[in-house]
């Protein structure tokens, strides 16, 4: 083989390896497909559209394949608002509800979901959503929708989200409030049928709710009379407060009354008690004094006893005065000397 033969088969050489360098700089590329943070995924061939279900991708950077694709999910929350929905009370009245609420793609059934409702899964919700409605609607009275909205909220939500989510437990309990709600059937347990819609309904806003209007001036009414029942109720209950207290002030002073006059009374009969002991010591003491009087002075007849007694008692007195007659007076009150 000559020269110019082998140059030609360098070059065919080089033009190969050069196709190849250019082709994988080409694929190498394309061969990359990027997941939002918020996105999950199945992997599509492009040529054919066929999805493979076997493996659910999330956010990140994956070699797939210049052949492959994205078939992309919100794994973030899906906000739904309905508006109006007509439902029925218990008593056969028509009510306007707005309700929103928001769902969760289980990224475990993500293959189910697919293959039952593919990209149209959002309508499906939707209309399912206000069947769920519907179906709690007539458990309530039309007064229930006025006075017991709490109630009302919470049974929407459990209708809502056992229609759309199942009854089956999350394998995790903890995920959110209502991933393991009481009766759910376990993981292990659970057939296709039990796991509703295929996603988890974890949060439900009951907006307004629109009564006829003569209904509504009905309940106002009745709820007017009511406030007026209770402010009568409250006004007679003030009376009989203050009744009540009055007695009490009363029966208070009259204590007080009470009180004071035996205080009164025992006071009196103390002072009364401490005379006579006081009279009693006095005389007793008088009684000895004169004892002796009579014994060192040798009185020993009662006449001058008697005597003597009467003269001293005269001194005590202050407004008498012994003279020897009416005209002079000797000594005066003796008391003074």
């Amino acid at each position: 083989m000559g020269e110019g033969g082998t140059n030609c088969i360098f070059l065919l050489i080089g033009a190969g390896v050069g196709i190849v360098v250019l082709l994988v700089v080409i694929l190498v590329p394309m061969s990359f497909s990027d997941l939002e943070y918020y996105e999950i995924a199945f992997k599509r061939r492009k040529s054919t559209g066929a999805v493979d279900t076997s493996r659910v991708y999330s956010g990140g950077k994956y070699f797939i394949g210049p052949d492959f694709e994205f078939k992309k999910y919100t794994a973030s929350a899906h906000y739904v608002f309905l508006n109006d929905v007509a439902v029925f009370t218990s008593d056969k009245l028509e009510v306007l509800l707005d309700v929103s609420f928001q769902y969760f793609l289980r990224p475990e059934d993500l293959k189910q979901l697919h293959s039952q409702y593919d990209i149209s899964y959002e309508a499906v919700m939707r209309t399912s959503a206000v069947d769920a409605l519907k179906g709690e609607a007539p458990t309530f009275t039309t007064r229930q929708y006025v006075s017991d909205r709490a109630a009302l909220e919470a049974a929407m939500f459990k209708g809502v989200r056992e229609r759309l989510g199942g009854k089956c437990c999350a394998k995790n309990c903890k995920s959110f409030k209502f991933a393991c709600p009481p009766g759910c059937k376990e993981v292990r347990l659970c057939t296709t049928a039990d796991k509703g819609l295929f996603v988890d309904v974890k949060y439900f806003q009951l907006g307004q709710v629109q009564i006829p209007s003569d209904v509504k001036d009905r309940f106002l009414r009745a709820l007017t009379l009511q406030e007026d029942a209770l402010r009568e109720q409250l006004l007679q209950d003030a009376q009989i407060v203050r009744k009540q207290t009055d007695v009490e002030v009363r029966q208070i002073k009259n204590d007080g009354k009470e009180i004071s006059a035996n205080a009164t009374a025992q006071s009196t009969t103390i002072a009364t008690l401490a005379s006579a002991n006081y009279t009693l010591a006095v005389e007793s003491a008088r009684s000895q004094g004169l004892k002796k009087l009579y014994t060192k002075l040798g009185i020993n007849e009662q006449k001058f006893k008697n005597s003597f007694d009467y003269l001293r008692t005269l001194r005590g007195m202050d407004h008498v005065h012994f003279t020897v007659d009416f005209q002079q007076r000797i000594v005066g009150n003796m008391g003074s000397t």
